[in-house]
Formats: C-alpha cells, structure tokens, sequence
C-alpha cells in the first residue's frame, strides 16, 4: 500500500479557524509537519474533500488528531460516475494524539477519483476539529 497523495491532489475543507489559512490551512493536512495542523471553525458537520485527479482504489484513512479536537462520528463519501458523492464507510476516532488508522472493509472499497471525509461530531463542545496529518493509502485504479 502507498500514499495516494500526491502533487496534484487537490484539497478542500469545510471551514478554517478566523480565516487564518496561512496558520490553520488546508495545506497542513499533508505537509508531514507535527507542527502544523488543520483546524476548523465551530460547528458540525466539518469535512475534507480530497480530489485525487485519477481513479483510485481506497484501503485505509490515516488521521492524526489534536486530542479534544477529534471527530467523534465520521463518515467517508466516495465520487460516482454519474457525480454524487454516496456512503463509502463509517469510523470512530478515538480522543488522542497519535496518528489512527481505518481500514476500509473489502465490500466497501470502490474505484473512485475523489473522497469527502464527513465530521459529523466532534469531542470538542463547539464541534472544532483539528487534524496534523491526512494520510490515504491504497493503489491507482
């Protein structure tokens, strides 16, 4: 399994913290920096839509969370051919640091060229999420 992130995958999220793209931006998500982070306004839900720019095969989501900022409920939407996003897979972070990781189950990976990761709650009571690292692995399709 690689990373299927790469220089021409494009990123959108939901919303950044006061606006402050240059500190808590999109572009953090995949900078391999511990340093830098994601971080989202107040309210649920939150997302990232990731735009690999070619059809994919999805194996596992890697996240690393700021603890208390953490999606509590999460759903995962793939991109169909007639351009809908549809249900894909759910998981649940646990509340911690340390980068977590959800398989996708066999019956649910599809060939798909674009993915929205869905916060649909949050640990934190003003529904902030803050992520440091965005991983997705799997194969091209």
């Amino acid at each position: 399994m690689a990373s299927l992130l790469n220089a021409d995958c494009r990123l959108k999220v939901s919303s950044v913290l006061n606006r402050e793209t240059t500190l808590y931006g999109k572009q953090f998500l995949t900078d391999d920096s511990e340093e830098t982070c994601w971080n989202s306004e107040a309210g649920t839900p939150q997302f990232i839509v990731v735009d690999f720019g070619r059809q994919v095969n999805i194996d596992t989501i890697q996240l690393m969370f700021q603890g208390g900022f953490v999606g509590k409920t999460c759903q995962v939407q793939r991109w169909t051919d007639e351009g809908t996003f549809v249900d894909m897979t759910r998981f649940y972070p646990d509340d911690i640091n340390p980068l977590q990781s959800f398989s996708v189950a066999e019956a649910d990976r599809h060939t798909s060229s674009r993915i929205k990761i869905i916060f649909e709650s949050s640990t934190d009571f003003f529904g902030r999420i803050t992520v440091y690292k965005l991983d997705i692995l799997g194969q091209d399709a």
